[in-house]
Order: C-alpha cells, then sequence, then structure tokens
C-alpha cells in the first residue's frame, strides 16, 4: 500500500491525495485487510465509483476502492428473478446487462454513474423508480467485527434518496452483494408517468414500448442534460429535491404561480430543486474553476482548475440563497469527505 492520487477515483475530478490506497476484489481479501496495522492504525474511506463524493482535502488515511465483481441468478421462478451483483460492479453496466436478459425493473435507473455497492446507500432513484422498488437483499462487511451481514428492505429504512447506510450506519458497512427481485417480460409494468418519457415515445412513434425502449429514452434524456464527468467534473445532481407541507406550498404557489411541484400525499410536496437554483439566478455561474452546469441547475462542475472546498463554498452559496428567496432548505445528495 502506497500513496495515491486519487483524480481518477472521484468523479469532479479534484486532484487530491491518500496516504494509503488499496483495491480489494473479495470479501475474504476485505477481511484480511482488516487484520493489518495498516487498517488497525489508520481512518479508512471507501470508494465505490467516486461519482457521489466531495473530496475537499487530501485524505489522511487508508482509501479501500470496492472492486467486488460477478452477477448470478439466486433465484427463478415462472414470474421473477432474483439476481445478485458485486458491490464493485458498475451501476450501468449491471443495469444494461439485466436488459440484455429482458428483466424489468431497473431500465428507468440507466445511465446513473456509480457503483451497484452505492446504490442502496442513498436509495438510487429516477424518473419514478427507486433503488427501493426492486431491492431484495445486500450482504455488507461490518467494519468493527469482520463478519458479512444480511440486510433486507426493512432493515435498511429506505427514504426519498436516503437509507440507514447514510445516518445510523453511516461509515459503518461495506456492502458487498446487492440482490434485486426482478420481473420478467409478461409479467412487468413499465413506469412511464414522467411526461419527457412519453414524449420521446412519441417522437419515435413506439406505442408499445420495451423495457429496452424506456432504457434508451432514459438515456436519451440523461444526455441531453446532464454533462459527461469523463468531460466536466460532476458528481450528477448535486442537491435533492426538497420536500415541504403542503401549507408551505401554497403560499409559494402564490407568489410563484408557475413553480413545479409533485404531490406526494400525506400533505406533503415535492419541489424541483432545479427550478429554484435557476430561478434564483444561479444556472451557469462559475467561480474559481468552479460553477452550475449551464444545461442543468441541479448539476456542480469543476471546469479542471477547481477544488474541492470551492464547490463546498459554492453549494453553500446555493442553500442561502434558496432560504432566503424561498424559505425552502436545500439538502445536498453529495457526501463531503
Amino acid at each position: 500500500m502506497n500513496s495515491k492520487d486519487l483524480k481518477a477515483y472521484n468523479t469532479f475530478g479534484f486532484d487530491v491525495k491518500a496516504d494509503l490506497f488499496i483495491e480489494i476484489k473479495s470479501v475474504s481479501e476485505f477481511q484480511e485487510l482488516m487484520s493489518t496495522s495498516e487498517w488497525k492504525n489508520n481512518r479508512h474511506l471507501i470508494l465505490g465509483g467516486g461519482s457521489n463524493v466531495l473530496l475537499t482535502n487530501d485524505f489522511h488515511g487508508l482509501v479501500v476502492v470496492n472492486r467486488i465483481e460477478g452477477i448470478e441468478v439466486v433465484e427463478e421462478t415462472d414470474k421473477i428473478v432474483t439476481v445478485k451483483c458485486g458491490g464493485g460492479e458498475s451501476w450501468h453496466q449491471f443495469v444494461l446487462h439485466t436488459l440484455k436478459q429482458k428483466w424489468g425493473g431497473l431500465e428507468n435507473l440507466s445511465l446513473i454513474p456509480g457503483t451497484v455497492g452505492a446504490a442502496p446507500m442513498q436509495n438510487i432513484g429516477a424518473y419514478g423508480v427507486e433503488i427501493k422498488d426492486s431491492f431484495h437483499s445486500l450482504e455488507a462487511i461490518n467494519l468493527n467485527t469482520g463478519k458479512l451481514e444480511v440486510f433486507f428492505a426493512e432493515h435498511c429504512q429506505f427514504a426519498y434518496r436516503e437509507s440507514v447506510f447514510k445516518h445510523k450506519l453511516k461509515g459503518q458497512y461495506l456492502i458487498a452483494t446487492v440482490s434485486f427481485q426482478l420481473d420478467k417480460p409478461k409479467f412487468h409494468q413499465l413506469k412511464l408517468d414522467y411526461g419527457v418519457i412519453e414524449d420521446v415515445m412519441a417522437e419515435k412513434n413506439i406505442e408499445n414500448p420495451s423495457i429496452q425502449d424506456v432504457s434508451d429514452a432514459i438515456i436519451k434524456i440523461r444526455q441531453s442534460k446532464l454533462p459527461d464527468p469523463a468531460e466536466i467534473g460532476n458528481s450528477g445532481s448535486f442537491f435533492k429535491n426538497p420536500i415541504i407541507d403542503a401549507a408551505q406550498f401554497k403560499k409559494l404557489q402564490n407568489e410563484f404561480p408557475e413553480i413545479p411541484s409533485y404531490d406526494l400525499g400525506n400533505g406533503q410536496v415535492k419541489l424541483a430543486a432545479a427550478w429554484l437554483i435557476e430561478k434564483a439566478g444561479w444556472k451557469g455561474y462559475q467561480e474559481n474553476g468552479v460553477g452550475v452546469h449551464q444545461k442543468q441547475a441541479l448539476v456542480l462542475v469543476n471546469y479542471g482548475e477547481g477544488e474541492g472546498k470551492e464547490v463546498l463554498n459554492l453549494a453553500k452559496k446555493i442553500q442561502d440563497s434558496i432560504q432566503s428567496k424561498f424559505g425552502v432548505e436545500l439538502s445536498p445528495e453529495v457526501n463531503f469527505i
């Protein structure tokens, strides 16, 4: 284990360093690592695809990159298939694999960056679908005991971009495998509620879309408005869409009649963070080598010369601005390190 430049291990592309660095490819390899002095005598940071972290400084400790791979069917019936995937696999490549097998359930989550192991940590979601909708279970290594433990959905406490691994159990586990329960073709119900998906289908004159058609549409939509991290450093959506109560929404709607919203029921309304940020004048803003993307206000970017601290400062300015203008609190999706 040696020091390592982490520029290639975070999608923002920040040039920070780790004192110690190792990639692990199996549960047993990680368990062996836990018995070493390098593990015992240092703080740790576990990375997957580095697509949901903001590295603001060099990391003085041990960085472990999860490279546990493998995809296997563990159960199958006429209606469903349960498939287990290594936490180090690319999320998008795993989705493409399920499409090739004609298994339905993950098509709306196409082209989301990161790894399979990171996906349940924040219950990733897009276009009306979340991980929890098809999640079966996961296996995770306890960083205190070294034991492999199984978590089912009820243990994960999934919520909007949330799970127990972001709060109560944060920093206490490495997610080794994740299992999903997916549908066979005849028994799968497509999720087409988002109008933008229907618009793409209409453009292509597709009346009875397949899961592949939905995936292709999602990819087209995402590529049209989200920057490629290989070209401009970013972590995708930086902030969560805020959820407020109906009374507060009514007041906002009186002042901003055009404000987009989604009624969640139970007296709660979800707002579009991108609209709030754009309305407050931040879209396309740049300072100190970082900024807000010119096509998608929800994405903060590194133009190649910035530092993680500058993104953090910009994020705080945006949060203060949205609180001042709308009385709404923006919470980040990204983890600050």
